[in-house]
């Protein structure tokens, strides 16, 4: 169960209490418990996957690997449904719990750390034993990227985290984000892929992308890549990023066709490779929009896809809501509008940031009258932060200069935390994007 800190307090009004219901039902929906349990299912040796079902009666070993912010709840429910077929496995994770078949891993996110290179190691191990009998179940969630790092020959920990950080601070989108990672890295763009070759593959997928774009969910571990080389570099080039000299070496190497470039769409090694996503952004979208009708509010979801800049994104809602309170267009009010997706934010100063909190405090130094806004991550993480997001209205900015000051600093959370306007949850245990319920009274 998703707690909120503080819910009793930051519930002080009717609006409030509506937007928080929301976001608790969005968190809950997309927990992989929930997930698995409606989308997985064991019967005698038909296993079925979403709309899928897979024969096993050939199969000698299940192994389950995989990473990311939902790996271990996945972990925990695939064992719940498949118990001791599962022959082995192992994920890594931000807060491994205890598992009866599949190992726990420890990995860090948003930068990859040595204790998510050795674990991602044992996934190695485990998957390299594979053969045209055993089927491996990829667990693909989000912050998989980080927190399966497997540097490729000749590229340090070091020089990983140096050119992850420096893009994080640029403001990089994670396609662009990716693209470097997928080209410095052994198993992204394919590669888990190809390491289980010739075994069949199938990835139950949790999606913290826009538009669930399998290659980019994790890096694409199980996914084409369509990305090159000379994409990446083009990315650190359009975001101004100056990687150690080992990073541009074998970017500018693979460009000029000395590399072999991860495996394209087309590729006959993901002829026995399936992706289910189970879960992403509408998942949280169409449980909180349910909340709100069953609470006598008119629905709206604005898109599940909205992404740039954290700051200029909120105008676009704010303009949304004041439409909605002034013409009715296009939902009568009383109204919670929704949206998902995932905006970035430019590092600017040393505050304490994130883009929901930009989000957030951006809409309310506008000021929308009579409309309360509720923003997270659904990972319980805003950016680098320790805070979800945060829940404001039009009485949240008492002070327009401090605000405007906050957001050029970088420290929306500094400003909304003094105003005790912080969500705070903790780790959820799941990844689908963001979350955003506006409520218009």
């Amino acid at each position: 169960m998703v707690s909120i800190e503080n819910e009793s307090r930051l519930a002080s009004t009717g609006g409030r209490e509506t937007a928080l219901a929301c976001v608790r039902a969005g968190v809950e929906a997309a927990r992989p418990d929930r997930v698995v349990a409606e989308a997985v299912s064991l019967d005698d040796d038909r296993l079925r996957v979403g709309d899928a079902t897979y024969d096993l009666s050939g199969v000698t070993r299940i192994v389950v690997v995989g990473g990311g912010k939902a790996a271990d709840g996945v972990a925990s429910a695939l064992e719940t449904v498949l118990g001791d077929r599962i022959d082995a496995g192992a994920v890594v994770t931000p807060e491994p719990g205890d598992g009866d078949r599949i190992e726990r891993w420890r990995g860090d996110h948003p930068v990859p750390s040595r204790a998510g290179v050795e674990g991602t190691e044992r996934l190695r191990e485990l998957v390299a034993d594979a053969d045209e009998r055993t089927l491996v179940l990829a667990v693909i969630t989000g912050g998989g990227s980080a927190l399966l790092p497997a540097p490729a020959e000749e590229i340090t920990l070091d020089a990983l985290q140096s050119t992850t950080d420096a893009l994080l601070d640029s403001g990089a989108e994670i396609g662009d984000l990716n693209a470097v990672r997928k080209h410095l890295s052994t198993l992204k763009g394919g590669g888990l892929t190809e390491l289980a070759a010739p075994a069949r593959v199938v990835s139950l997928v949790f999606s913290d992308v826009v538009g669930n774009d399998l290659s980019v969910i994790a890096s694409g571990p199980t996914a084409p890549d369509g990305s090159t080389y000379a994409d990446a570099l083009d990315a650190l080039d359009r975001y101004g990023v100056d990687p150690p000299a080992a990073v541009r070496e074998r970017l500018e190497a693979g460009a000029a066709g000395s590399l072999a470039e991860t495996p394209a769409p087309g590729d006959p090694v993901f002829d026995r490779t399936a992706n289910h996503v189970l879960a992403d952004a509408f998942t949280a979208i169409d449980a909180a929009r349910e909340v709100a009708a069953d609470r006598g509010y008119g629905t709206c979801v604005l898109s599940s896809s909205v992404r740039g800049e954290a700051r200029e994104a909120a105008l676009t809602h704010v303009a949304v809501a004041e439409e909605v309170g002034a013409t009715g267009n296009p939902i009568e009010t009383p109204a919670v509008v929704l949206s998902g997706g995932e905006t970035t934010a430019t590092v600017r100063g040393d505050g304490v940031g994130g883009p929901n909190a930009e989000f957030a405090l951006a809409a309310a130094v506008e000021r929308p009258a009579g409309t309360t806004l509720a923003c997270v991550d659904t990972d319980g993480r805003d950016g680098s932060s320790d805070f979800a997001g945060a829940l404001v209205d039009a009485d949240t900015v008492d002070d327009v200069a401090a605000a405007r000051r906050a957001l050029a600093g970088s420290d929306a959370f500094g400003y909304l935390d003094d105003r005790e306007a912080v969500i705070t949850t903790g780790a959820t245990g799941t990844n689908v994007n963001d979350l955003r319920v506006m409520v218009v009274e």
